[in-house]
């Protein structure tokens, strides 16, 4: 009860409005969150994390508000921000349908045509707790090996979470990147941590993204992310994705070279098998050759 008055004075202080209930929300591996319902009748949600890493929660921020573009993907309005805490308005879960699915690959084609300025970004973020590097790249290709997969290869390694065999493929696929991935592919304003569990499907209104690891980046990393853990309706969201953007003809076969920033930050954090299966997604790459 003492830690519910401690959320909500903290919420009252950065929203100046008296909150009159508040409610703990399950799930989520990094913050703690609370649904506050203010007096003005509306709902807002708090999450907290006790010795946040520096700037997590306006890392958060920043990436929601530059995800907003005309068009676009819904995402929840910023409405405080600390360096101990995010508060956001509050998205009513509902049932995912194939109409919402459709809907919001189509919001997410617009995203991704946005432009963002190039790849990376103004400012570095998180995945999870990880420090995310963000400094531009004048390349897709030299963006996503020195900045996604370079240093969280060398920490799942440090962690001994990656077999030498997994991490020489990977170096493989680096030194070796270009052969994988598009030859000029323009910048696209993109979410970066886009699996299931970051995609609200609100109750009544459009699917809104949650959580994310913004940045210049590639389209197909959004799609990736949401092929590597699963999403309702995923083929219907990805065939109405193609109907509403310019993909080419083989995007398919590099998701797994776009899976592999995702596990092995899941190498790194969770160990497991997941520095297995950043090992079997390289060597899908380097076995399988793209269809002419």
């Amino acid at each position: 009860m003492a830690r519910m008055r401690t959320i909500a004075e903290r919420a009252q202080v950065l929203l100046g409005t008296a909150v009159v209930a508040t409610t703990p929300i399950a799930g989520g591996d990094v913050s703690n969150a609370t649904r506050l319902r203010l007096s003005d009748g509306s709902n807002a949600l708090i999450k907290t994390r006790p010795h946040a890493p520096p700037g997590l929660f306006e890392a958060e921020a920043w990436g929601l508000r530059w995800l907003r573009v005309p068009g676009g993907v819904a995402v929840p309005d910023v409405l405080g921000v600390s360096e101990d805490c995010i508060i956001v308005s509050w998205v009513e879960p509902g049932r995912p349908t194939v109409d919402a699915a459709e809907d919001f690959a189509q919001a997410m084609a617009r995203t991704h045509a946005s432009d963002p300025g190039g790849f990376g970004a103004a400012r570095n973020g998180y995945i999870a707790t990880l420090p995310l590097p963000n400094k531009p790249e004048s390349t897709w290709a030299a963006f996503y090996v020195n900045r996604r997969l370079l240093p969280y290869l060398r920490l799942a390694r440090d962690r001994h979470a990656l077999s030498d065999l997994a991490a020489r493929d990977i170096e493989t696929v680096m030194h070796r990147i270009e052969e994988f991935c598009d030859p000029a592919p323009p910048p696209a304003r993109i979410h970066g941590d886009l699996w299931s569990g970051n995609l609200v499907w609100a109750a009544g209104g459009p699917a809104h993204v949650i959580d994310p690891a913004a940045h210049g980046g590639h389209p197909e990393t959004d799609l990736a992310m949401l092929s590597l853990f699963g999403a309702p309706h995923l083929s219907r969201l990805l065939d109405a994705y193609e109907e509403a953007a310019s993909l080419s003809s083989d995007w398919r076969h590099r998701i797994p070279l776009h899976q592999l920033h995702p596990l092995l930050v899941h190498a790194a954090i969770f160990g497991g098998t997941y520095g297995g299966r950043a090992g079997s997604a390289a060597r899908e790459l380097l076995e399988g050759p793209l269809d002419p």
